[in-house]
């Protein structure tokens, strides 16, 4: 069960992060959630999908590691096998909180979640330094977690519009591995393709505007790595 926290010098001084990516330190999942902003360096290695959540209903992007649950083909005995960590990872185990907002002026704070495998008092990345300052890896993490609060408005504005221009589709494939075992992949949604090319120059012009035709491009795009994921599957 999660203990968020909020981070401070004082209480989390001696604080370290195991960055090393395994299954023991919570990287064994089948995807995580992504944003459009990353999307142009998460489609050169991951599929990128859309996934309605069962209770509200709403689509959240998601980058893909592998076909079945708990499973992620990028992980290997010497660590993440791709350049780039999708920001929701890479960010692991802090979290973005808020203060003061009670007076409606909430700001943004980090918490940690105490909890994760990952928080040690004597191996990994320290958080801060001897007299209190952030280390150059929490202010990595910092920017992160700015990256992500910045982009979640212009997360769900997407998803918004997306739903509006009828541009996503379910998603079915079934895959057959050289074994001969047959896996079928359901419950996601990818861009609709016909839909898309068929849109008049207003909802050309307004995707356009808004920053939107490139992420959703990507995402067409990002499809072609079925092929090496498949690979992957075959190997493990």
């Amino acid at each position: 069960m999660a203990k968020h926290e909020l981070l401070n010098n004082i209480d989390h001084k001696d604080l370290k992060i195991k960055t090393e990516r395994s299954e023991a330190l919570g990287d064994g999942v089948m995807y995580c959630g992504t944003f459009a902003f990353e999307f142009r360096k998460l489609q050169a290695h991951y599929p990128i999908f859309f996934h309605q959540d069962a209770n509200t209903d709403k689509f959240h992007a998601v980058a893909l590691f592998g076909f079945e649950s708990h499973e992620n083909l990028f992980l290997t005995p010497k660590g993440w096998d791709a350049d780039y960590v999708p920001m929701a990872m890479e960010m692991q185990p802090f979290l973005i909180g808020f203060q003061g907002q009670a007076t409606g002026e909430g700001q943004t704070v980090i918490h940690i979640d105490m909890d994760s495998p990952r928080v040690s008092d004597s191996d990994g990345e320290p958080v801060f330094l001897p007299r209190g300052g952030n280390t150059p890896y929490l202010t990595k993490i910092a920017e992160i977690l700015d990256a992500v609060h910045a982009g979640s408005g212009y997360n769900q504005d997407f998803m918004d519009t997306l739903i509006r221009h009828d541009l996503l589709e379910p998603f079915t494939l079934d895959i057959e591995l050289d074994d001969g075992s047959k896996n079928r992949l359901v419950g996601f949604h990818t861009i609709n393709e016909d839909k898309l090319y068929a849109l008049n120059a207003e909802a050309l012009g307004e995707l356009n505007g808004k920053g939107y035709l490139q992420p959703i491009y990507m995402a067409v795009a990002s499809l072609s790595n079925f092929t090496a994921l498949i690979a992957r599957k075959n190997k493990a």
